[in-house]
């Protein structure tokens, strides 16, 4: 199923098999991704491809900086011929929700949909409603813009699993996209492989790989040499933690495994923390590089036995 499904978003989004497979480790695990890249790489596709791939219903949200939490979360709207307050259902009430340029939206707006992320819900005048599962932020960004943005504080980025990086396409792959084109063959023609129900179960399976403590202790080490890096102003959380445990469960899953290796968590490690930590000013003036750092601070890490 896994396969099969993995090789019908890459009819769609063309090459980059990699970022596919970091998209269904979040997809199965329960996370959240945060899509960066230059204007035209596909993101907004690849969330689309993916949504009509599994049969899920899936909503967008284009983000600017007028963009109200109500827009999000939905607001009471009053019914005069009944007399009553009535839900009107905001633009997170869908199952794969594609937050469109998030950073162009103010900090007010952003934070709605923490409660979502976090817990599944969404609460308005007091009363919770809870959100179509299986749910899941797939967020978007562009990583050279800086005008009119608001860059995510760390509350939200904490909130999203991995951040997974979409650069331009190789030369055969924007060729064989140009085709797909001419074709008539784009996201809008996506036909579905498995069903929400399906994501489901295979999330509980997930869930159910194996994972013995000593790796666990490993994910957990990788999080302390961060915290103890002087040149981050902050190492990575608990939640990172916990979303690298089940990102590395998600990986062995993928590889058709019921148990994790030591490898699913130094694979992972990168993409689950690297969008969480933050070069102190001093490391920014000597131009250090965050990825470099963190690759090297998980290399130094003892594996376990």
């Amino acid at each position: 199923m896994i396969n099969k499904l993995k090789k019908h978003i890459s009819e769609y989004f063309v090459g980059k098999e990699e970022i596919i497979e970091e998209l269904l480790i979040c997809l199965f695990s329960g996370g959240h991704v945060l899509l960066e890249g230059v204007p035209g790489v596909g993101k907004t596709t690849l969330a689309s491809t993916l949504a009509r791939s599994v049969e899920c219903d899936f909503g967008r949200i284009q983000f600017t900086p007028d963009t109200l939490p109500s827009d999000v979360m939905g607001t009471e709207i009053f019914n005069m011929k009944t007399g009553e307050f009535e839900y009107r259902e905001g633009a997170i009430m869908h199952q794969i929700v594609l937050a469109d340029e998030i950073n162009r939206t103010s900090p007010k707006t952003q934070s709605s949909l923490l409660e979502a992320m976090a817990e599944g819900q969404t609460t308005v005048s007091g009363v919770k409603h809870k959100l179509p599962q299986p749910f899941m932020v797939i967020a978007t960004q562009n990583p050279v813009e800086f005008m009119g943005t608001y860059p995510l504080p760390e509350a939200q980025i904490d909130r999203f699993m991995m951040k997974i990086t979409i650069d331009y396409p190789e030369v055969s792959e924007e060729l064989r996209m140009t085709r797909n084109m001419l074709g008539g063959k784009t996201a809008d023609t996506v036909g579905s492989v498995l069903t929400a129900d399906d994501v489901i179960k295979l999330r509980e399976q997930t869930a159910a790989v194996t994972i013995k403590d000593d790796v666990i202790r490993y994910a957990r080490d990788i999080a302390e040499m961060t915290r103890n890096e002087k040149r981050f102003v902050l190492g990575a959380s608990p939640r990172a933690v916990l979303d690298l445990v089940k990102a590395s469960q998600a990986r062995a899953f993928l590889e058709g495994r019921d148990f994790v290796k030591p490898d699913d968590v130094k694979a992972e490690a990168p993409l689950v923390f690297g969008h969480r930590l933050t070069l102190t000013s001093e490391a920014r003036i000597a131009k250090e590089n965050k990825d470099d750092i963190l690759q090297k601070l998980i290399r130094k890490t003892k594996l376990p036995l």
